[in-house]
């Protein structure tokens, strides 16, 4: 092999490596927030001027779709995008309950016993992961683990 193929097949081999290393980091460094006011107003469009679409509860989480100055562009575990002011989020880790019900269990697997039931919608503070299952702290029901594929957030 020549020293002009060997250097062009380093260089191709270095790139190649490069932007895998780029789209792996931009796929799994979801950017999160998480309503750090009572109630968040999630906005059509960037400013106090635009209609408002949702009214959000503290802890409710958000995954950042685009940043305006001020303002965030963010999507709910529905779908739903809006512009929410960045000064009233927060980087407290949260997750939202994606299915009808799900039970608040007192460690993680299903032989675990129940401590309560939590609906679609409702937010619970993230506080530790285990394997496919999450510990999370439910304002009244205190901490339990729920199954990871029940949630959505952090």
């Amino acid at each position: 092999m020549t020293r002009t193929r060997l250097f062009l097949r380093q260089c191709f081999s270095a790139a190649t490596a490069s932007l895998l290393v780029l789209l792996s980091t931009q796929a799994t460094a979801q950017t999160m927030v998480s309503v750090k006011a009572g109630t968040l107003n999630m906005r059509e469009a960037p400013g106090t001027n635009s209609p408002v679409l949702w009214k959000l509860s503290r802890g409710y989480p958000l995954k950042v779709v685009q940043r305006q100055g001020q303002w965030i562009k963010v999507r709910d575990f529905e779908g739903d995008d809006g512009w929410v002011a960045r000064s009233l989020t927060s980087t407290t880790p949260y997750h939202v309950i994606k299915s009808p019900v799900a039970n608040l269990r007192t460690g993680p697997g299903t032989g675990h016993r129940i401590k309560g039931r939590l609906e679609y919608g409702e937010t619970v503070r993230t506080v530790a992961k285990q394997g496919s299952w999450v510990k999370v702290k439910h304002q009244e029901l205190g901490q339990g683990w729920v199954a990871k594929r029940l949630l959505w957030g952090w």
